[in-house]
């Protein structure tokens, strides 16, 4: 497996104040593999990890990166693009455009853990998984 910018993934895990001071989420990259059939392409999975009440700040990804996300446990609320925000439950799944502004990031219960895995198809030379937005 890679080893990414330790920053990359801590900005995620970070709390800000437009996640409300909700705690951190843990993030661990769980698989990383070059798609043989595709040249320059990595597909890369992600475990998102929410503890009741935790969330993930406004955030974007590599403008290459196309993000295939399923709820594992809990309930995800979600808002890409200024969308609406949305909760997704177990089972359930959304994706993220190349480019897209991840606005909402968070575990819909204050009381229940919540996880998701996201599924990143994305240039193979990439190393920056996650930016913070800028306010």
């Amino acid at each position: 497996m890679r080893v990414f910018s330790a920053v990359a993934l801590a900005a995620l895990a970070t709390t800000s104040a437009f996640a409300a001071d909700r705690p951190a989420s843990k993030v661990t990259v769980v698989f990383d593999h070059p798609i043989p059939n595709i040249p320059g392409k990595s597909m890369r999975g992600v475990l998102v990890e929410y503890g009741p009440g935790a969330g993930s700040p406004s955030h974007t990804h590599p403008k290459t990166a196309f993000i295939y996300a399923t709820v594992l446990e809990g309930s995800i609320r979600s808002a890409v693009n200024g969308a609406p925000a949305k909760v997704y439950n177990v089972g359930e799944n959304f994706i993220e455009e190349p480019g897209s502004h991840h606005e909402v990031s968070a575990n819909a219960s204050d009381s229940k853990p919540a996880k998701l895995l996201a599924v990143f198809v994305l240039d193979t030379d990439e190393k920056e998984l996650v930016t913070p937005a800028n306010k």
